[in-house]
């Protein structure tokens, strides 16, 4: 691969765990940022909803990551997501990397330096693939739903803030 195509340094981390995963499709660097969903959903033409967004918290009792997969359409209901694993706290930026190893904006939800809890958002099993970070705020790549539970070996659970009826 030429210099000027090289992939910086974690997101190539990310395209070779894709290959010992057997997985087919390449990591793609967007040209602006994919920080957000928008902003992602914006570079890859795509719907909203088809950008697998990572938010990771604290658990109060362990200092556990838990990271939450979720639709880019969706909001987190931190208290769906409290009683699945118990009370959250928040996590910065250094927590964020010592536990995954990525920065935020880029938190891919495979190849994570400690063991991380992870949950995903049921929404994302109704939509035939889905875009998540590969690393880095520019980097992405495609996926199914069903790759992306074998791959994390999470649950699929309802995490979504539901609005109530007005």
């Amino acid at each position: 691969m030429k210099a000027e195509n090289a992939l910086p340094a974690a997101a190539q981390r990310v395209a070779d765990r894709l290959v010992s995963l057997g997985h087919a499709r390449p990591v793609i660097m967007l040209p602006a940022s994919g920080k957000t969903s928008a902003e992602a959903a914006a570079g890859l033409a795509c719907s909203v909803a088809e950008i697998a967004k990572s938010i990771v918290f604290r658990r109060l009792s362990d200092d556990a990551a838990v990271m939450v997969i979720a639709s880019g359409a969706n909001r987190v209901d931190e208290g769906k997501v409290a009683a699945l694993v118990g009370p959250l706290g928040k996590a910065d930026a250094r927590f964020v990397r010592e536990h995954t190893g990525y920065a935020i904006g880029g938190v891919c939800p495979i190849g994570h330096l400690r063991e991380t809890i992870i949950l995903v958002d049921q929404d994302l099993l109704h939509l035939a693939s889905v875009w998540a970070a590969a690393g880095h705020p520019h980097a992405v790549f495609k996926l199914s739903s069903a790759e992306l539970l074998a791959m994390t070996g999470a649950q699929a659970v309802d995490i979504a803030a539901r609005d109530a009826p007005a």
